[in-house]
This record gives structure tokens, sequence and C-alpha cells, in this order.
């Protein structure tokens, strides 16, 4: 099965595999696509794995058979507790114990055996952590999104933990409407939203303000958040 690895690897443009560089592969769209990191089993690096994996296979490998994508995706599978799983498996494959129907069925036995509970822990103790602080509400939540994939919380406690890192001024501005959010986009949307107006509004200040001083030039912005 190395053999067929290396070929494989052939086809797609010569590249080899050094983990996280960029390859030009013949059998989908032209266009350079980074091929993922090696992954050594590292609970914590799965789900990004994962992805930078079902990535390229949907932009390079599309015409490959699902035998040929999962030979690919083993051959970025390297070190640590991972040689030991990828090497059963490929000898699963040879004797024909086992079967994918897709690469996407590889991948979710790729992550249960590597992800499990920890990488769901993990997550969980990122999305704890984080607090909006200097950044503006659209940066905070595109992070606050990422980090809540895979952690556990949904819905209510989900929200909660919004709440908890956003800054206290957006949080008070939206718990004082009459009709609250009921799911965690309108959260979402609507603390983006006062977020904007707000540091809009701070803007038009400092601007009428300079204009009335005597129209200097106008000094760099500052970012800033509600209270």
């Amino acid at each position: 099965m190395q053999a067929q690895i290396q070929a494989l690897l052939a086809v797609q443009g010569g590249a080899g595999v050094g983990g996280g560089g960029v390859e030009r592969g013949t059998t989908g769209p032209k266009v350079e696509v980074a091929t993922p990191a090696i992954f050594n089993g590292d609970a914590g690096k799965v789900g990004g794995f994962i992805t930078a994996c079902r990535l390229f296979v949907r932009m390079k490998l599309r015409g490959a058979t699902v035998e040929e994508q999962v030979q690919w995706v083993l051959s970025y599978v390297q070190g640590g507790s991972a040689d030991v799983w990828k090497e059963n498996v490929m000898e699963e494959m040879e004797a024909e114990e086992v079967k994918y129907e897709s690469v996407e069925e590889f991948l979710a036995s790729l992550k249960k055996e590597f992800g499990g509970g920890e990488e769901e822990s993990i997550k969980a103790a990122e999305l704890r952590k984080l607090e909006q602080g200097g950044r503006t509400m659209e940066e905070f939540v595109q992070e606050f999104k990422r980090a809540a994939r895979g952690s556990g919380y949904e819905g209510r406690l989900l929200v909660e933990e919004l709440k908890r890192g956003m800054n206290r001024g957006i949080r008070r501005k939206l718990m004082e409407v009459e009709n609250l959010p009921t799911s965690i986009e309108q959260w979402y949307r609507r603390a983006t939203a006062l977020d904007r107006n707000w540091r809009e509004s701070r803007r038009e200040e400092e601007r009428m303000r300079e204009k009335k001083e005597g129209g200097g030039a106008p000094k760099q912005e500052q970012r800033q958040s509600l209270p």
C-alpha cells in the first residue's frame, strides 16, 4: 500500500508529504490548495487535520477512488500513537477486512479514534476562557464560533458562555431590550450590530470634535469596546 500512496502523490504533482505545504493537483481544479500538517495522533489537532484533508480531497481528489482518497489521508498520518493505528488500518484494507464506502466514513473513524472525549474537553476549556477584550464583536463571534464547534456546548449553555465572554457594556445593553434574543444566532447578530453601531457613533463623535477644535488632521483610530 505504501507504493500505492507514493504513486497517488506522484499523480498529484510529485510534491511528496511534507505537511502544511501547497500542492497543484491534476485531478481537480487548477488552483493551489494547502496540504494538511502531519498528524501524529494529538487529540487537540484532529479537528483541524480532518478539515484540511476534507478540503483537499474535495478540491483535488474528487476523481480518485475512495481507496485512493483514504490512502492519501493516511500518507499524512505519521508519528506518535498514530503510526500503530495507521499500520492496522493499512493491514485491514489490504486483507479486505474493512472497506470504506466514502472518505467521510474513514475520517469519522479517525476522529472517533483520536478525538473522543478529550478533544471535546479541550474545546470546552478553550471556550470558557474566551473574552472579547479589545476586539470587535464580529472578531469575537468568529473566534467564539470556532471554539464552540465540537465543545459539546449548545442551546442555553452556549448562550450563557457568549454572554460571559462579551464586554459588560454590550451585555448590559442587550439585556435591557424588551425582547431578548431567543437563539444563539440572534445573540450573534444583535451583539455584532450593537457593537458596530457604538463604534460608528464614537468615530462620528471624534470627527465632530476634531472639526470643532479646528479641523486638524484626523487622529489614528483607536480600537475601543463598549465598556
